[in-house]
């Protein structure tokens, strides 16, 4: 424990990132596990999503 710790007091943005990142892909797959995405599909939408998480980590991030 000690160890997250340290992590989120030395890299708060890459943080944010992985926290947001965890949460958005969660609801993502939530919201659409009936549509019927291809696994290809499936792999874009969590890329685009994990990007866009990291893109507010960092707008976050500006202050």
């Amino acid at each position: 424990m000690d160890n997250l710790k340290r992590f989120w007091n030395e890299h708060p943005a890459l943080s944010n990132w992985v926290v947001l990142a965890v949460g958005m892909v969660i609801i993502l797959i939530f919201s659409a596990r009936q549509v019927g995405f291809e696994p290809g599909q499936w792999t874009a939408l969590v890329g685009a999503t994990i990007g866009l998480a990291g893109l507010c980590a960092w707008i976050l991030n500006w202050e």
